[in-house]
């Protein structure tokens, strides 16, 4: 797992809080040959009648390794060069002049996606400790706010008399608004919130900016007032310890890594935090967290009544061997990938379970509880007072299961998964995605997760794990909803459990009937398998309106990512409705170097043999024609960050292919950025895409650089690369160098379609707000339809 990478977050309220985790916020080699059509398609567009901007070119030559290559954009690097910020103002003017013929359409496009959203939007309340905790987006705002009232717990008539006479003490508390934060700076990010044991303190994270150099704030919740301290930046990570009054946190180094985890006392006078813990190895990063009963955090081991009392390892450090702890009255539950004895048979070389006692922590004599069955991968794991719940992979579907405790286990025998009476919670046969709740309070005996497809708007689920029956707590409303939206039952999700081979639990076959839509009847959603260049099934999934999509006729969107082992994400969203209903084809390929089945569907994709991922690519848009679903000549692509890498080399390798691309926050120069160690993420990058100061791994990285392999003087699609000028993930220069480059390879039918617009003070996540958001994606989709010269009537 990494904790810092390129990837770009769902814009959804997920992406602002780490209380809540509901979507409130509707989420978004060169010398290869081409058996496509090689004719120009840049023609028909309109463009500017002024030509798009020229930077200057500047002599800079590198070498290694034998090799030497020309980079006369080198230049962009220094942001503070008048020359690249007035460079990045005439994009930005040749962007707005590009499209300016899309003005309607995009005001349309805005119009469907706002009517489709509800005017507010809260969660459910979620019970920890003495207080119900939610939030809500205010009417006409952009973004969340954070509240919390006391419960109650008497029933009828004494509980409305007592709630009548303490209604002042009941009354809603605004602990974080995120909307006051935006108007006072103009830009909010959250990093993480963290609320005292007490409920007396809530610690948060703040990035005004855009710079990710997030600002540690605590607040005193019985006065509503920021507790005066000395500036502290650069915090990662944050917990709390027993006393309520003392919080650990991690603080980054100038390349973003988390090094150091300090200790805050919230005592009068105290000025000097206290330094607990610093990693000197640049290639490891530290991470922060508390165990769910709240006794322990885990940096090493800390114990949460003394944080300062000495930290004890869990094992030696060795290099890919994992841990992750959780604590249960006196045992610690550990999932890791370290190898097992030598009498022990597993199949792969996923995490498994493990527990020990907490004096046992740095013994060898660890109880191997379970591991995965042949299909089967376990993915994380969550804890409470009775109950253990594991998310697994089962034949390359989510599922999520809950173990009763304490665990009785015969450590003698080998025991699988089935051995410990597992309640698998019903899901939805299609669902893409299972997100967990918050899931604040250990005492709970309910799970809370959310499950979304690219069918079924999101759906909160309560799974009662002592009963084992759930219960739907709240769908996401789509105003405008096609007619014939059905609504499913739980007899139609029991059934996903029976096609992996496992029976229903008696209790499931009683449970009371649930209903939620789904969109299935309006939207076909189908998974395929693709064969790549190498034999291998790549899983990909499509989206389109029967009613609505034409055979070998419509136009359609891939969506790719393929890094840091990270899922792509296929959630519902609904502004995508506004190209269904028009017979766009929308589809997402899950390629190596993702999240898969298990571990090697990220290592057959990253490092050595990053190319995997860029020809399974390849092969899904190959097979999207093929297969009629979309027109030959109709095909776009949209990637963020890194996932950028994915379709800056597919456009090179196979530049008729697509038609279209969208670029966001885009991560193209890999060779020249992991050359230079003092940019941020460089040094950890090296373990995802190789380090080019190793002969064979610099010869790897060249051979698929988005930016070295821009083919000279040849066609190429339309392309718009969107910005951000704070991003301290990937460099704003990587987007203009690389748009600038194109401009001078490119026909030059071709060179005036690649547009480039960068937003002057925002930072990698951009500005994510409910209604902002709508406008951008209407902006993208336009694009797409005249750079792609698609009929939207």
């Amino acid at each position: 797992m990494h904790l810092l990478s390129r990837s770009v977050s769902n814009t959804s309220l997920r992406a602002h809080s780490f209380w809540l985790s509901f979507a409130l916020i509707p989420s978004i080699s060169a010398s290869s040959s081409s058996s496509f059509s090689s004719k120009c398609r840049a023609e028909p567009i309109s463009v500017p009648s002024q030509p798009p901007p020229v930077p200057k070119r500047v002599p800079f030559t590198l070498s290694l390794h034998g090799h030497s290559w020309q980079d006369p954009y080198h230049w962009m690097r220094n942001t503070n060069d008048p020359d690249f910020l007035n460079y990045l103002n005439q994009e930005n003017s040749y962007a707005q002049a590009f499209m300016a013929d899309t003005g309607s359409l995009q005001r349309t496009l805005v119009a469907e996606m706002k009517n489709r959203m509800p005017s507010k939007v809260s969660t459910p309340v979620e019970c920890f400790g003495p207080w119900l905790y939610y939030e809500y987006i205010p009417e006409g705002k952009e973004y969340p706010v954070l509240c919390r009232r006391l419960q109650t717990n008497k029933p009828g008539w004494a509980e409305k008399i007592l709630s009548y006479v303490k209604a002042e003490f009941r009354r809603e508390e605004i602990l974080l608004d995120w909307n006051e934060v935006a108007e006072k700076h103009g830009y909010v990010h959250v990093g993480q919130c963290r609320i005292s044991p007490d409920h007396n303190f809530l610690a948060y994270t703040l990035d005004a900016t855009g710079s990710e150099q997030f600002m540690l704030q605590i607040k005193d919740l019985r006065n509503g007032c920021i507790i005066p301290m000395e500036p502290v930046n650069g915090v990662v990570s944050l917990a709390w310890a027993q006393d309520c009054k003392t919080l650990l946190y991690t603080i980054a180094d100038e390349n973003q890594r988390p090094y150091r985890v300090l200790c805050t006392k919230l005592e009068p006078g105290n000025t000097d935090d206290t330094l607990v813990f610093m990693e000197n190895d640049p290639s490891y990063c530290v991470d922060l967290t508390s165990t769910k009963d709240g006794k322990f955090i885990t940096v090493y081991v800390v114990d949460a009544t003394e944080p300062l009392n000495g930290l004890q390892r869990v094992h030696e450090r060795v290099s890919g061997v994992q841990y992750f702890l959780e604590h249960h009255f006196g045992f610690f539950y550990i999932l890791t990938n370290a190898p097992m004895k030598e009498n022990i048979k597993c199949s792969h070389e996923g995490l498994y379970l493990a527990r020990c006692r907490v004096g046992d922590i740095q013994s060898t004599t660890w109880q191997n509880i379970f591991y995965p069955g042949e299909d089967t991968c376990i993915q994380d794991m969550d804890i409470f007072n009775g109950h253990l719940v594991l998310f697994l992979n089962k034949d390359g579907f989510p599922m999520i299961c809950s173990i009763d405790l304490p665990i009785n286990v015969d450590c003698k025998h080998q025991m699988l998964i089935e051995d410990l009476n597992p309640w698998f919670f019903p899901i939805p046969s299609n669902s893409c995605s299972i997100e967990p709740g918050s899931n604040l309070d250990f005492m709970s005996s309910v799970y809370r997760v959310v499950l979304s497809s690219p069918v079924i708007p999101d759906v909160i689920v309560d799974y009662d794990m002592a009963r084992r029956t759930f219960s739907i707590v709240q769908q996401e409303e789509v105003l405008g909803a096609p007619s014939n939206a059905r609504s499913c039952s739980s007899g139609y999700e029991l059934d996903t459990l029976q096609q992996h081979g496992i029976e229903k639990d008696a209790k499931d076959k009683n449970v009371e009937l649930e209903r939620w839509k789904d969109f299935s009847s309006t939207y076909c959603c189908e998974r395929k398998e693709v064969i790549s260049h190498d034999g291998i099934r790549v899983p990909l999934t499509i989206l389109y309106s029967p009613k609505a999509w034409k055979s070998s006729q419509s136009p359609g969107i891939l969506h790719g990512y393929g890094a840091y082992g990270e899922v792509l994400d296929k959630s519902w969203r609904v502004d995508r409705l506004s190209l269904l209903d028009r017979g766009w084809v929308i589809a997402f390929a899950d390629v190596r170097g993702g999240g898969g089945d298990d571990p090697s569907w990220h290592k057959t994709g990253n490092g050595l043999l990053k190319q995997n991922s860029i020809h399974d690519f390849v092969s899904c848009g190959k097979y999207l024609i093929d297969e009629g679903y979309v027109q030959r000549d109709q095909l776009s692509a949209i990637g963020v960050s890194a996932g950028c890498l994915l379709i800056g080399a597919a456009l090179n390798m196979y530049p008729n292919l697509f038609h279209a691309a969208i670029l966001k926050v885009p991560f193209l120069d890999i060779l020249n950025s992991l050359l230079d160690p003092s940019l941020p993420l460089t040094m950890l990058d090296y373990e995802e895409f190789g380090n080019p100061g190793i002969k064979s791994e610099f010869e790897c990285i060249s051979s698929y650089c988005p930016y070295k392999n821009i083919r000279p003087r040849g066609c190429h699609p339309s392309v718009l690369v969107t910005a951000s000028f704070n991003d301290s993930r990937v460099g704003v220069w990587e987007a203009a160098k690389w748009v600038a480059k194109v401009r001078d390879s490119a026909c030059s039918s071709c060179s005036p379609s690649a547009i480039l617009t960068t937003n002057m003070s925002g930072g990698h996540f951009g500005e994510g707000g409910r209604y902002i958001q709508c406008e951008e994606l209407a902006y993208d989709y336009a694009f797409l339809v005249k750079a792609m010269g698609v009929d939207m009537n």
